[in-house]
């Protein structure tokens, strides 16, 4: 049987303090379980490391070794808990990100030059995947993930929302016109994803009043490669602000049926796997991004 923090702790109380009842008193403990831990411990190591007589207590020699060692164990676990209080305090290590590409480019990209100013210790691992990955087996510390969550393993954090819209290229539409409603789209170029299918339910609504869920004529699993597809003129898309704002801001992507469009928000959560302690480089990092998206929603 193995010793223990607190057995080590009790007898280098005892001989600190000269006696069982004040090493008592300080570990917060009764005279008889300090007696007990002290006896405990004699007992596993199979030697006596103090003699008691009627005035004091006297240390073996086997008792001045091991006393020698039980403080330079103390002292390391302390160093140890003080170091992880600092890292706390001080975020340091490696934090590795997840997020999809064109949220990766938009969103977080823009932020690293300011987050890394403020905490320089922390190395940052950028990672981008389309689909939806186990944090674990990619050993990642936090990711970005936008729509609704399923995975009830995970802590998610909410950042904001991002509006979608259906866009085009000034190009495009000079050559093929405008649509005037809904049920134009179907003599139109359309950008569509591959998967998840939802993503090709467009925030519109037909003359019957049902949602206008489209075809694809250029799919892509990426919105980035849907993104770059409607800026080169090759079609309408449908795609989330956090991606087009600065698109939008300068002309090179407007916004089509305004008047008939519903205002759908997709979630944008920052999330973690709820039995992992939340280190303080995530904390930070999720705070960055927060404070940052907060100056500057993705609706402006």
């Amino acid at each position: 049987m193995k010793t223990t923090l607190d057995e080590m702790q009790a007898f280098v109380a005892v001989v600190d303090t000269g006696s069982i009842t004040a090493a008592a008193d300080q570990l917060g403990l009764t005279i008889s379980a300090a007696s007990r831990t002290l006896g405990r411990l004699e007992e596993k190591l199979q030697t006596t490391l103090l003699r008691r007589t009627t005035r004091r207590l006297e240390l073996t020699e086997e008792g001045a070794a091991f006393l020698e060692q039980a403080r330079a164990i103390l002292a390391s676990v302390d160093a140890a808990e003080e170091q992880m209080a600092a890292r706390r305090m001080r975020p340091v290590g490696r934090l590795r990100v997840d997020a999809a590409t064109p949220f990766m480019l938009h969103v977080i990209v823009p932020l690293v030059e300011g987050f890394r100013a403020r905490y320089p210790q922390v190395e940052l691992e950028l990672n981008s995947n389309e689909g939806i990955i186990d944090l674990i087996e990619k050993r990642t510390d936090v990711a970005f993930r936008i729509g609704a969550l399923k995975d009830s393993t995970l802590h998610a954090r909410p950042i904001g929302t991002s509006r979608v819209r259906v866009l085009a290229s000034p190009a495009y539409l000079g050559r093929h016109g405008t649509p005037a409603t809904p049920g134009d789209l179907a003599k139109h170029a359309l950008l569509g994803f591959t998967q998840p299918e939802s993503l090709n339910d467009w925030p519109l609504r037909d003359e019957g009043g049902g949602a206008v869920h489209i075809k694809p004529t250029i799919a892509s699993s990426s919105g980035e490669t849907l993104r770059h597809l409607a800026l080169a003129g090759l079609g309408i898309v449908c795609l989330s602000d956090f991606m087009t704002r600065d698109d939008r801001r300068s002309g090179r992507l407007v916004q089509l049926f305004e008047a008939q469009s519903a205002d759908v928000r997709q979630p944008v959560n920052a999330v973690y796997y709820r039995n992992t302690a939340l280190a303080a480089r995530i904390t930070c990092f999720v705070d960055h991004v927060v404070d940052a998206l907060g100056k500057q929603p993705f609706d402006e």
